[in-house]
């Protein structure tokens, strides 16, 4: 009965390191200017987060498609990441980073000194 019991813990334990996070998937940006937008998969690099470019929608011929757009994310808890940074393709340029998770929105945003962007994201898987 004991092995069963701490077999069971195990099992329990070993479940629960394995899950992912609520932020891990494949998420849809806003539409941009021109009507294009891009699918980015975020996912566990090493104690943080990074997010990568997995589709691009565009009009142009601009093929990011595997570009890192997210990395260095840490998750603080309650849905709230920070300590990051994002790249910005449509200005080329790269911000400090926070992001909040409510549901299946991701509000992702970057700053520069006082000046920040953001935008809404909708969880696609």
């Amino acid at each position: 009965m004991k092995h069963l019991i701490a077999a069971a813990f195990v099992a329990v334990a070993s479940a629960g390191a394995a899950m992912a996070d609520p932020v891990e998937g494949t998420w849809k940006t806003e539409t941009g200017e021109t009507g294009g937008y891009l699918h980015v998969k975020i996912a566990a690099c090493g104690d943080s987060f990074c997010g990568t470019i997995a589709k691009v929608v565009s009009n142009d011929n601009t093929d990011i498609t595997g570009k890192r757009m997210i990395w260095d994310m840490k998750a603080k808890g309650n849905g709230s990441y920070s300590g990051g940074r994002i790249w910005a393709p449509d200005v080329d340029k790269t911000y400090r980073s926070k992001m909040s998770l409510t549901g299946n929105t991701l509000k992702v945003s970057g700053c520069v000194g006082p000046i920040c962007r953001g935008q809404s994201w909708s969880r696609i898987n």
